[in-house]
């Protein structure tokens, strides 16, 4: 891991002493991000209402630039450059390097269709199943742990060898116990739960940030 990682996590753990007993699994956590992305694998976040607005918050932080610039590489810009003149280089000096996270939130017509149509507990396990490929990961937030749709998102994730993930609070419930990787936070109020979702997130969208494009 990078100095400037390390740092940036040390620096957050010594604001908040009362996640610190979560930071095996956030290393954990970073290292299987970080492998994936690498990989060419992508990321699958699912959760209901303050966690489905989480998980397109985190899809915000990655799919562009979150602490650094992330400048396109070289060989975009000069191709864009060759194929559309000035106007390639502008787009090119704009975009920033992304990495692939989709909040299965997001699909209003494919979940109202399928809710209506066949299950609403298992929208998200069917995007999974449409999305979903071998090293990739599933994140599933839920406060309480016991969401019915994150739940069964994640046993298909599992069967089809998504890595998977759960930030939840309380006991864990049924996704902590499902997922590779559970960050149970320490709190039993779902808004207290949440505010701690929103730091250890940011943290790990940084710490993933600096690991792939800090030079």
């Amino acid at each position: 891991m990078k100095q400037v990682t390390e740092q940036y996590m040390r620096s957050f753990f010594e604001r908040r002493p009362d996640l610190k007993n979560l930071q095996p699994q956030v290393l954990e956590t970073i290292v299987t991000l970080v492998k994936a992305f690498q990989n060419g694998n992508k990321l699958l976040l699912c959760g209901n209402g303050g966690s489905c607005a989480d998980c397109e918050h985190i899809a915000g932080e990655l799919l562009k630039g979150f602490l650094l610039k992330r400048p396109v590489k070289q060989e975009l810009i000069d191709e864009l450059t060759q194929r559309y003149g000035e106007r390639g280089r502008e787009i090119s000096e704009k975009l920033q390097q992304g990495l692939p996270a989709i909040s299965l939130g997001t699909h209003s017509a494919a979940i109202s269709a399928f809710a209506n149509d066949v299950d609403a507990s298992l929208v998200y396990a069917q995007q999974v199943l449409a999305y979903g490929r071998e090293g990739d990961v599933l994140v599933g937030i839920s406060t309480s742990g016991n969401a019915e749709n994150v739940s069964a998102a994640m046993m298909v994730a599992k069967t089809m060898c998504l890595h998977t993930i759960a930030l939840t609070g309380r006991d864990g419930g049924k996704v902590a116990q499902l997922a590779d990787i559970s960050l149970i936070m320490p709190q039993q109020e779902t808004y207290r739960i949440q505010e701690d979702h929103l730091a250890i997130y940011h943290l790990l969208c940084a710490a993933v940030e600096y690991e792939l494009f800090d030079c």
